[in-house]
């Protein structure tokens, strides 16, 4: 039969089977594994920091897969003694290196073998621009990137680099000397021999349309020119920085606003109220904010005053600066809501989630109350809440340890739209809220019931039997009976454990 089967008719066989029995085909025998891939789009490579690396091997390995259009190369951390390099099928050693050299001779290897790359994540350690820009020739087509970090801290070599539309850097805080991050001046040229025969222009427009930085400093230099450069940027995700760069780079950074659609800030506290401030003022075509763990209240009340975007998506974890007056803000300014996410919002009362309910009802399709004391402390909410969020499609309750059944239940009853249901860590459910599901939730397709350790195997197992939609279940495989694995493998569902 084997020999019946063109080599072409075998690798249209590959692409559409399952991650979980494409690995196994490689097994089979020699011609099997060589088909698997050469039709291989995808591989994902994680190596510990623990044994000498073999380079050679590194660049044999990836020329087995000619036609990788994502790649993901990833440091484990040294805790993790198992050596794994592979996509499941081929293993070998690999090794500790927080050198930017070595970074450069892994990235080097992946320009020389992956020519049709699109989406690459790249986090050994720090890498040098002029490796990049070696990247840049063989990769042009290359349209997504995520680095762990640069050395020195430069940008300039994404004027190569055509086609990149999403450009992620984990760690722009460094660990050299502030001289060093000085190369990123405007005669950069001059100073950074090894680019010497490329010519960077002054200021370019670059492609970029969704940027995420993490650790920016107040001095860092060379950030200023990036905004500057940046004006198509459409998605922006800054965290854990403590400014925008050096100068005058904050009224460079607002060049980066009118146009902006999506804006995340993690952990910036000391920024938070500046980027608000002007985001009110420039931005008329933001539909999406999430805003974690910083800013103040009178910040983030200006800002909710003042909006002029029609924000359609809100997503906040602010344990100590959102309260009532935030939430009754929300519901006279922004009435156009889609999702509305809140986290460990312990200031928040009934009173303002009812004001904001009612306000919001005909088109809010997510809503989350994830870790919030409020559904402890005020009984019946979820019910009246349910009430006026008739429209809902998603739903997170997760880590809500006190909820109980009857609470879930009297939401679910008004909730008969729901297609994704999360209850991760919510201790306090049983068996009894898992089976009213398929009875109010007719159109249920993802959950997610992990870490909830009074729900028992045999209601799980009545619970897939009896939810004909489900397509996605997040739960521990020690729940599962052999039924259950069954009737999984038959329906196709996905667990996710």
């Amino acid at each position: 039969m084997d020999n019946l089967l063109f080599d072409e008719l075998l690798q249209e066989i590959f692409l559409r089977l399952p991650p979980s029995a494409a690995s196994a085909v490689s097994l089979v025998c020699k011609r099997w594994l060589i088909l698997h891939r050469n039709c291989r789009s995808s591989l994902s490579l994680r190596f510990p920091s623990a044994r000498p690396f073999p380079l050679p091997a590194f660049y044999s390995f990836l020329s087995c897969y000619p036609l990788l259009s994502s790649l993901t190369v990833v440091l484990v951390p040294p805790a993790n003694s198992t050596p794994v390099f592979a996509d499941a099928v081929d293993c070998f050693d690999v090794a500790e290196t927080h050198s930017s050299l070595l970074s450069d001779h892994l990235l080097l290897a992946v320009a020389s073998n992956c020519r049709h790359l699109r989406h690459l994540r790249f986090t050994p350690g720090p890498v040098s621009p002029s490796a990049l820009l070696s990247l840049s020739f063989s990769c042009e087509h290359l349209c997504s990137l995520c680095l762990s970090s640069l050395h020195p801290l430069s940008f300039r070599w994404l004027t190569s680099f055509p086609s990149l539309k999403d450009l992620s850097l984990m760690d722009c805080g460094s660990i050299y000397s502030d001289d060093t991050l000085r190369f990123d001046s405007d005669d950069y040229n001059h100073h950074h021999h090894d680019l010497v025969s490329v010519s960077f222009k002054s200021e370019s427009e670059l492609p970029l349309e969704s940027l995420c930085l993490s650790g920016i400093r107040a001095g860092d230099c060379g950030i200023g020119w990036l905004w500057r450069s940046c004006t198509k940027l459409r998605r922006l995700q800054l965290r854990s920085c403590e400014g925008t760069g050096d100068g005058a780079s904050f009224s460079s950074f607002v060049r980066c606003l009118p146009r902006l659609q999506e804006l995340e800030l993690r952990s910036c506290r000391t920024i938070v109220d500046g980027v608000l401030l002007r985001l009110a003022e420039y931005c008329g075509s933001l539909h999406s904010l999430l805003l974690y763990d910083g800013g103040s209240r009178d910040g983030l009340h200006s800002f909710i005053s003042r909006c002029r975007s029609s924000l359609r998506r809100l997503d906040l974890r602010l344990p100590l600066d959102l309260d009532n007056d935030h939430l009754s803000a929300i519901s006279q300014n922004i009435r156009g809501l889609v999702s509305l996410r809140l986290q460990s919002c312990c200031l928040v009362t009934g009173q303002g989630l009812k004001t904001l309910s009612s306000a919001v009802q005909v088109g809010l399709e997510e809503f989350a109350l994830i870790s919030c004391d409020v559904i402890e402390t005020e009984p019946g909410l979820l019910s009246t809440l349910g009430q006026s969020l008739r429209g809902l499609r998603k739903l997170d309750l997760s880590y809500n340890e006190i909820l109980r059944d009857k609470e879930l239940i009297s939401m679910l009853i008004s909730c008969k739209n729901l297609v994704d249901i999360k209850l991760r860590g919510c201790r306090g459910l049983t068996g009894a809220a898992l089976l009213s599901m398929f009875k109010s939730c007719k159109l249920l397709e993802t959950i997610d019931i992990k870490q909830c350790c009074r729900i028992e195997t045999d209601t799980v197992e009545s619970f897939l039997l009896n939810s004909p939609r489900l397509r996605q279940v997040h739960i521990e495989e020690s729940k599962l009976t052999g039924v259950a694995k069954t009737w999984v493998s038959q329906k196709c569902i996905e667990i996710i454990s």
